[in-house]
């Protein structure tokens, strides 16, 4: 089941990769075929340009490179340079959502680049500063900055609901259906039915293979096995005795050692002696 199940998620995940092939910065930086840029004189530009990871390093030398220029004068720019395609535009992820939420024709790719924070600029000693400061640490904590941006984000858009919202969002992977996974159940269902045939079968086979004297109806021998599994009373089962009064007694001792006495002999000690 769990082979069934994991050759299912490999096949759907390898298909949404074909869909999409580019989903990080580092697929970005590995083809040529789709050329990027971001806003001239930005901070996306000087990120780029100042960074020394290899990869961030390796795509600024291609934006660049590029001629014509890959760089815009502002995000609008950018942003209509897509709509036209073959091209991507990389700028803060806060105005990607903000611009996607808006423009169904749009999504956004791949995760963060880096991580940074907004601030309000205030005169340098200025009595404001740590009251302002205070005010935003606990609007975070108690998660008004959150339901603020998902409000004006996202609720507070004037274009209409896009189709892709109705899944998890642009940016997150499709989640597994039943249609993915139907195979794994029915090949457990159809286990489990085949398992309780070759039971039946067996347990069928068996009962034909007792002696007719000691024969019982099929039902009752069913209900006796059912019952001796679901007591769970001991390891052993009880013997039908072989003149049908029911089960063998309970076997007898001689000299500390148990034995069953066999039909047609006295269970009483043997006297002792020798033959003339």
């Amino acid at each position: 089941m769990v082979s069934s199940y994991t050759a299912n998620l490999a096949a759907f995940l390898t298909v949404e990769r074909l869909a999409s092939p580019i989903e990080s910065a580092e697929d970005l930086a590995k083809q040529t075929t789709i050329p990027y840029g971001c806003v001239a004189s930005g901070s996306t530009q000087s990120f780029f340009k100042e960074s020394e990871f290899p990869t961030y390093k390796r795509m600024w030398s291609f934006m660049e490179s590029q001629r014509p220029s890959v760089f815009t004068d502002n995000n609008l720019k950018g942003v209509e340079r897509v709509k036209k395609g073959n091209y991507a535009f990389l700028m803060e992820s806060t105005t990607i959502e903000f611009i996607v939420e808006r423009n169904c024709e749009l999504t956004q790719v791949g995760g963060l680049l880096d991580s940074k924070g907004y601030g309000i600029a205030t005169p340098h000693g200025s009595p404001y500063r740590t009251h302002m400061s205070s005010a935003i640490l606990k609007l975070q904590e108690n998660g008004k900055l959150h339901v603020l941006k998902d409000l004006w984000w996202k609720k507070m858009r004037l274009s209409q609901k896009c189709a892709k919202d109705d899944a998890t969002g642009s940016s997150s992977a499709s989640e597994l259906g039943l249609a993915n996974v139907g195979g794994v159940f029915l090949v457990l269902i159809c286990g489990v039915f085949l398992g309780c045939i070759i039971v039946v079968f067996e347990f069928v086979w068996k009962s034909r293979k007792v002696p007719s004297e000691e024969r019982e109806s099929l039902c009752a021998s069913f209900c006796r096995e059912l019952k001796f599994a679901i007591c769970c009373g001991g390891s052993t089962k009880p013997i039908k005795s072989s003149d049908g009064g029911g089960e063998a007694s309970t076997p007898h001792q001689e000299n500390g050692l148990p034995f069953m006495p066999m039909p047609g002999f006295s269970s009483s000690s043997p006297s002792k002696g020798f033959a003339s």
